[in-house]
């Protein structure tokens, strides 16, 4: 196994990672930057609000996001364990 090769799985490896975290980070962005204008609209200066709306938020977009990041997790194992013959020379 060369330079060359462990690169590879390494970019693969935070491509899948990247491509998992980043779609429950943006919606809980959204939701705390929702919460936020929010509470400066109102003047609601309550530390805990925060909270409570990215969990759900976060919580909703697992249950729809999970066959996804299912498929997408088992797919690169697959194809990880599939190249093992042609990575030990």
């Amino acid at each position: 196994m060369d330079i060359s090769t462990v690169i590879a799985l390494g970019k693969n490896a935070m491509e899948v990672a990247l491509l998992l975290s980043m779609p429950i980070l943006v919606i809980s962005l959204v939701a705390g930057l929702i919460v936020s204008v929010f509470q400066a609209v109102t003047q609601i200066q309550e530390m805990t609000l925060t909270f409570i709306p990215k969990i759900i938020a976060v919580a909703v977009s697992l249950i729809f996001l999970a066959p996804w990041m299912t498929k997408l997790i088992v797919n690169y194992t697959v194809q990880l364990y599939n190249s093992v013959p042609t990575l030990i020379k």
